[in-house]
């Protein structure tokens, strides 16, 4: 019989957002008035000490802080009390990491930092430790047990410091004013990043690549643009340049087989173009031109592309969006 392990699972993972709660509640409210005054007014960078799983720890919260708007990187302890040090200065803040507050190679490291005069926040489980004593603030992360079955691999522990890092990472951010467009600076690759800062121009048609035709223009003339341009669409304008409408290839096939033939040499773009069609402009984002097109009853897969001007700038394609990643 194949044991069923569900119930270990949710019962481990219970053991640590309780500890989270826990901490939570337990957090010394001056204590974190200061690590957080400390973090936002830095005028250096944030480094983070740790050993073993807490060096791990401290490596996503570095990340975690530099993302957000806060300069930090981590520092392993053996390479620091063998030259690596040097990256430290006086205008840093240096968080340390540790369970029990007594590692050896972060307690070494101790007077060093001390003598270079820079802040240092502990986040530890033991308070009544060496390094609990001598830090300038001391955020509490002790917990009752790992959720190891052994209660020895550090489990609990390193999500509680974790969780810390995080929602110090997060209030700085609010400390600091930090917008979704600063966000999207540092994040200019991921999915996320192209949503806040990909604009319509970044991937329209234009020029040469968004052949238009003017109003009052035959359906052959129709075709032969929507054939040259190779996009499914294209727009009509006027006499200024002014967008009058868009006619897509779907447009052009159901007016030709509704149109007698007896009419088609009257029939002209004007006839089936879509008036005041829905629009974009260069500045919009991306992302929300992607919204336009598919937020409606009924989804359309081209926009026309304005000017403050109202002129025809350029077509962008639900496809050219989809392609860039978004």
């Amino acid at each position: 019989m194949i044991e069923d392990h569900l119930s270990d699972i949710q019962q481990l993972l219970r053991i640590e957002s309780e500890a989270i709660v826990e901490t939570a509640m337990r957090l010394d409210r001056d204590q974190v008035q200061q690590v957080v005054e400390l973090l936002a007014n830095c005028k250096g960078k944030v480094v983070m000490l740790g050993v073993g799983k807490s060096g791990i720890i401290g490596q996503k919260i570095a990340a975690t802080l530099t993302s957000t708007g806060t300069a930090a990187l981590y520092l392993h302890p053996s390479d620091a009390l063998h030259g690596s040090l040097g990256i430290v200065q006086s205008d840093d803040v240096v968080i340390v990491l540790s369970n029990s507050g007594e590692t050896d190679e972060l307690v070494a490291m101790l007077p060093y930092l001390k003598n270079r005069g820079v802040a240092i926040v502990a986040i530890v489980g033991n308070l009544n430790s060496t390094l609990a004593r001598r830090a300038d603030a001391v955020l509490d992360a002790s917990v009752d047990k790992e959720a190891c079955p052994l209660n020895l691999a550090p489990t609990t522990s390193t999500t509680v410091a974790l969780a810390i890092g995080d929602a110090l990472a997060m209030t700085v951010m609010k400390v600091k004013g930090l917008t979704s467009d600063d966000f999207a600076v540092n994040h200019p690759a991921g999915r996320l990043g192209k949503r806040l800062t990909l604009r319509v121009a970044d991937l329209m048609h234009c020029d040469g690549e968004n052949p238009t035709i003017a109003t009052g223009s035959s359906w052959i003339d129709v075709v032969r643009a929507i054939s040259k341009g190779g996009l499914g669409a294209v727009c009509v304008v006027d006499a200024d340049g002014r967008l009058a409408g868009v006619i897509t290839d779907g447009d052009l096939r159901r007016a030709i087989e509704q149109t007698s033939h007896e009419s088609l040499t009257n029939l002209t773009g004007d006839d089936f173009m879509t008036r005041k069609p829905v629009i974009a402009t260069p500045e919009l984002l991306a992302f929300d031109a992607l919204r336009l097109m598919e937020d409606r009853p009924q989804q359309i897969s081209v926009l026309p592309v304005i000017d403050q001007d109202e002129k025809c700038v350029g077509l962008i394609r639900v496809h050219d969006i989809v392609r860039s990643g978004l």
